[in-house]
């Protein structure tokens, strides 16, 4: 079995005791740790030994699958947030990434009335604001999702957009790190700094530290943290030697043929090896580039996106929603270019579509799964035409994903057995058809059953030894 390494006091260095932090004269609110909700919902607590993937508490794989809520706490009544969180339960999600100080949170209160901070005060959560934080995390734990809790969003740290103010210092962040990590101590979450922002000064990466820091002090090294940023930038742009950051996330932008494959590649070639995966790839329903009249991205750009990451070597993907990130609705102004009230948008068909994705990952042995372009012979193609592959390190397995159904060359000599077993995945359906048996032999090109946009479709070559089970069967 691969050895594990646990985050749990992995950094000694960085745990301040209470004394320290009462020592810079800041007032430090006791926290009311959230109530137990009597599961053991799975959540990302250590990394493989070999730096790609994420274990769960108990060292078993943990397959991120994200959904982009970051207004959830802040814009939704608890009935409203129990639909949305019982659709993604359902939907087999893994992770709801959502903001605890929201970017108009901290003066606008929430459904129940309440604001955060007493007077702005990073040092000074108000507990009524954090018994509603409580009551999404519980009932998402309920429900069996992880909680991917942004302490933050950005603009609070950096305004270079937004609303704005920045209110923390590497001092008042080290401290509101420490509440947030105690209070969740014994909660199924991981930490997601950041929030839409690049570091780009040392006084920026001396708060991220310091938050970092309060929050390992809190919960004792129990929980994950990683580093959201803004678009097009991966978080190993600035941090990725810090030994707080766990796993690299990056945004790749909502256009219709952004290449995320290829920051999922540069991350994972990076030394020393962490996770990765995009934590804000093209939302479905939102405007191609930020501009209507370029059309709208939809279900089929979601799948590409998981898809392409998830070859390229990403422990897990991120889907998003331009109207549920925001939960549009009418009589609710949108913040940016929504069009489709929430409850619509939810079950949109790219959110139904994301299951089949982590089923097939789930299908095959997990740890020791890499990405290969070289199994492609030619050119892997551009943009809607690309051509992804992944295999198994021992052989025994592959996958190929073509992305708009053109056909393609596989080296049958780097994959193990005398006969493979052919099947065809309908990323749409979650279906599997069985093709042809296939001597392990030479090169041979293969056909997708249709082809055109919208038309991708992904290979799984079997070692016939192995028996591994029919892959398209439904996610846990």
């Amino acid at each position: 079995m691969m050895k594990t390494r646990s985050r749990k006091n992995a950094h000694p260095a960085l745990l301040i005791g209470l004394a320290g932090l009462l020592g810079l004269g800041l007032t430090l609110v006791p926290a009311t740790p959230a109530a137990a909700a009597g599961r053991d919902t799975p959540f990302p607590a250590k990394v493989s030994e070999n730096g790609r993937f994420l274990l769960d508490q108990h060292g078993k794989p943990f397959f991120y699958l994200g959904d982009t809520a970051w207004e959830l706490i802040h814009r939704l009544n608890r009935d409203e947030a129990d639909h949305y969180l019982k659709d993604r339960a359902d939907q087999k999600f893994t992770v709801i990434q959502t903001v605890v100080l929201a970017e108009h949170g901290y003066t606008q209160p929430n459904p129940q009335g309440h604001v955060p901070l007493v007077d702005n005060d990073p040092t000074r959560p108000d507990e009524r604001y954090f018994a509603d934080v409580d009551w999404v995390v519980n009932r998402a734990d309920e429900l069996g999702l992880c909680a991917g809790l942004l302490p933050t969003w950005g603009d609070k740290w950096n305004k270079k957009w937004g609303v704005g103010p920045e209110l923390f210092t590497p001092e008042n962040a080290r401290v509101y790190g420490a509440y947030l990590g105690r209070r969740y101590r014994d909660r199924p979450v991981v930490w997601i700094l950041g929030g839409d922002r690049e570091i780009e000064n040392d006084r920026h990466r001396a708060i991220m530290r310091a938050m970092a820091e309060g929050l390992r002090d809190g919960d004792g090294g129990r929980h994950l943290i990683t580093f959201h940023p803004s678009g097009w930038r991966t978080s190993a742009q600035w941090l990725h030697d810090e030994p707080w950051l766990d796993f690299n996330m990056c945004q790749t932008g909502h256009g219709f043929d952004h290449e995320n494959f290829k920051f999922i590649a540069a991350d994972y070639a990076r030394k020393p090896a962490k996770p990765c995966l995009d934590a804000e790839p093209g939302y479905e329903d939102h405007p191609n580039d930020f501009k209507a009249n370029n059309g709208y991205l939809d279900e089929y750009e979601t799948r590409k996106f998981a898809y392409w990451a998830l070859f390229a070597g990403a422990c897990g993907h991120t889907y998003g929603c331009h109207d549920i990130w925001q939960f549009y609705d009418k009589g609710r102004a949108p913040i940016t270019f929504a069009r489709t009230p929430w409850k619509k948008a939810l079950v949109l068909p790219g959110s139904r579509q994301m299951k089949f994705a982590r089923a097939l990952i789930e299908s095959r042995p997990y740890l020791e799964r890499i990405p290969d372009q070289s199994l492609i012979v030619g050119d892997p193609g551009k943009g809607t035409d690309h051509i992804a592959a992944t295999r198994g390190a021992d052989g025994s397995y592959a996958f190929v994903y073509s992305s708009s159904g053109k056909p393609f060359s596989i080296d049958l000599e780097k994959l193990s057995g005398k006969e493979l077993r052919s099947t065809w995945l309908d990323p749409r359906t979650g279906e599997a058809k069985s093709g042809e048996a296939v001597a392990r032999k030479g090169t041979r090109e293969f056909r997708p059953p249709s082809s055109g946009k919208g038309k991708d479709w992904v290979l799984i070559l079997d070692d016939a030894s192995r028996d591994y089970p029919a892959p398209g069967a439904s996610a846990r």
